[in-house]
């Protein structure tokens, strides 16, 4: 069911404020709950609710030094709409971000009351605003990774609701909410099309449930 506040192609925004943010995955379709106190993040934030409602997510690079700006970044983020938002009594925002589409950093640009900026380029995603065809996920794989990678990590389930998501929720729940490392989570992020995030989302279940290595940034294993 298209969801009637998703902005389209069109309506993205040139230029966008960026929260780095290692090891928080938003995908597209995806839902990131996220409790925002940092001044300048609390800035961003309320910057953001009057100016669209969007700002990216993006991982810091633990492979890269910091630069002059704070931690080096990947250079493809996503793009996410603050689509719930409520005040706490000690100062923090609680927020929900939707995810929009993936962006790649086109340049980085002056920074705002202290958070940082960027000019992003949406063209090589522009696949993400095409309904995700469920047919094209191997439900059955990742359900049979899944069982072995939640007992050797020891996570208990829901699997009834597990099992009744569509296979593209399914995919994108997954690779947002298991703790893989953050390269794990940059390979998912930047895996060309939802089938091939299916296939590195079931190799990264399968060498975590026996202890094995990570994907490299791009998607799929070797």
């Amino acid at each position: 069911m298209h969801d009637p506040f998703q902005p389209g192609p069109e309506q993205l925004p040139a230029e966008i404020a960026i929260f780095p943010l290692s090891g928080a995955l938003l995908l597209p379709g995806g839902k990131l709950p996220l409790n925002i106190f940092e001044p300048r993040y609390l800035a961003m934030t309320l910057d953001s609710l009057a100016e669209g409602r969007m700002f990216g997510m993006i991982q810091g690079d633990p492979s890269q030094p910091r630069g002059e700006r704070g931690t080096s970044i990947y250079q493809v983020g996503c793009l996410g709409r603050l689509s719930s938002f409520a005040e706490t009594e000690d100062g923090r925002l609680l927020i929900t971000l939707t995810g929009v589409t993936r962006f790649r950093v086109a340049e980085e640009i002056a920074m705002r009351r202290g958070y940082r900026r960027v000019r992003a380029d949406y063209a090589p995603f522009a696949d993400d605003f095409e309904p995700p065809a469920a047919a094209n996920v191997p439900r059955e794989a990742i359900l049979e990774a899944l069982r072995p990678y939640f007992a050797a990590k020891g996570i208990e389930a829901n699997w009834d609701a597990i099992t009744e998501m569509a296979g593209p929720a399914l995919v994108t729940t997954l690779a947002m909410v298991c703790p893989f490392a953050v390269p794990e989570k940059q390979a998912l992020l930047e895996a060309p099309t939802l089938t091939d995030r299916a296939e590195s989302l079931v190799a990264l279940l399968r060498m975590a449930a026996h202890g094995g290595g990570e994907l490299p940034p791009g998607g799929r294993p070797s």
